[in-house]
Order: structure tokens, then C-alpha cells, then sequence
């Protein structure tokens, strides 16, 4: 059996770990918003603003059931954020984080497995590996509705990714990667042996580690060199 700490499945997020948006989320928040006549400058405005930016990384339709209560609202709500984000994403508003797709290429490289995962819905997260050229990058890509319905903090886009690829013997072989609280979370939840958070998106060193970050590092372009002297330091026990 291989030692745990030979890491084999690495999950990475998207926007914000491998993925710039330069604050679509908000802008399309604000799509939303005004589809159900949320005034913007609102107080009610900037209350629901303010639950977006504390639970990024969260699947967005359990974002929006929380702000809006009733199912038909929070369907309108994701739909016309889905649609304002895929079309902010269309006009070429993302850009992969600086080194992140070489980054995922050495760890593939190295053997290990990497499957990005998202809390957008699929016609988003296709719309964004559509505009980086990403389809082919990686072997599996995950959002909530593949793993049952429930994303982060939920560990279960972990597992699922687990159980699909089938290149680890032990959660302890995963490797999971994010730049939100929830991230952590998710990671923690489903056992894996190395959490880690990054400083390129939306959360700060404080709140990656009090959510379950066992390292935070600049950026995912730092990631190979971690998971590197992570194993060899299993290596040499």
C-alpha cells in the first residue's frame, strides 16, 4: 500500500485559485439582485452584498435561497446571475492566475491527478474553461449538481472526485485547494491530507487558517513545490 502522504488526487477551485475574475461575482450578483427589485445602494442592497463576499465559495443557488427564501425567487436569482456571469465571461473578463495552468500541468506531470471544481452551475463553469481553452486540461471538472446538489462547505465535490478518478486508496492522499473559507471547510470535512489556501482570491491568511488551512500559500503556482516536500518528507520518515 502507498505511504498516505504520496499525495494522488489534488482538487483545485476555480475563480480566484486557478481562475482570476476581477469581481464578476459581485457584478453579477448585482444582475441578480435587480432582477428581483433590489435597489442598488440599498441597505438591503448591502446586506445581501455583504452575505456574497462572506460566503464565496459556497454553490450560488444555496447563496441565493439564503438571501431570498422562496425556491421560485432563488431560481430567478441564480438564473439571472448564471446568465450575467457567462456573459461577463464571454466578453473575456477571466484570465488564468499567473502560473496556475503550469502548475497543473507539473502536477500532472508528476503523476498526480487534478480535477477543478466550482460553486457556479455547469453552463458556467463550461463557459469558463470554454474562454481559457481549459476543456482538455484537466481529466474531470465538478460543480455542486455533480455531486449530488450540495457544494461547499460540504465536502462532497472532494469525495465525488475521489470516488470518480480512483487514484487514491485513502482521503488521505487528496490534496485540496482554495481561496475561501469554505474551501477549507470542504476540504477538512472529507478528510483530505493536505488543505491549503491561497492568497489570490477572497479571503485572507486570518480566515483561510481559522477555517482548517494547514498551509496558505501566494498563489496555486506555488502549490508543485508544497506537495513536493510533502511527500518527500514522508519519504524520509
Amino acid at each position: 500500500m502507498n505511504d498516505i502522504r504520496d499525495l494522488h488526487l489534488v482538487v483545485l477551485d476555480m475563480a480566484g485559485t486557478t481562475v482570476a475574475d476581477g469581481g464578476l461575482v459581485e457584478l453579477a450578483f448585482a444582475a441578480a439582485a435587480g432582477e428581483l427589485g433590489v435597489e442598488p445602494g440599498s441597505a438591503d442592497h448591502t446586506e445581501k452584498l455583504d452575505y456574497v463576499r462572506a460566503t464565496m465559495g459556497e454553490s450560488k443557488i444555496s447563496v441565493f435561497r439564503h438571501l431570498f427564501g422562496e425556491e421560485s425567487l432563488a431560481r430567478r436569482a441564480n438564473a439571472a446571475f448564471e446568465k450575467a456571469y457567462g456573459e461577463l465571461v464571454d466578453g473575456g473578463r477571466v484570465a488564468p492566475i499567473e502560473g496556475a495552468r503550469e502548475a497543473i500541468e507539473e502536477l500532472q506531470g508528476g503523476g498526480r491527478t487534478v480535477v477543478l471544481t466550482t460553486g457556479f452551475a455547469r453552463v458556467t463553469q463550461d463557459a469558463i474553461l470554454d474562454a481559457l481553452g481549459w476543456r482538455d486540461l484537466v481529466p474531470l471538472t465538478l460543480c455542486p449538481a455533480d455531486a449530488g446538489g450540495r457544494g461547499r462547505p460540504y465536502p462532497d465535490m472532494v469525495l465525488e472526485a475521489f470516488l470518480r478518478t480512483g487514484v487514491a486508496e485513502d482521503v488521505r492522499q487528496i490534496a485540496v485547494v482554495g481561496d475561501t473559507s469554505y474551501d477549507m471547510l470542504s476540504g477538512v470535512r472529507a478528510g483530505a491530507g493536505v488543505v491549503a489556501g491561497v492568497l489570490t482570491g477572497a479571503h485572507d491568511d486570518t480566515a483561510l487558517r481559522a477555517a482548517g488551512a494547514g498551509h496558505v500559500l501566494g498563489s496555486v503556482a506555488e502549490l508543485p513545490a508544497l506537495l513536493s516536500e510533502f511527500a518527500a518528507a514522508g519519504a524520509g520518515r
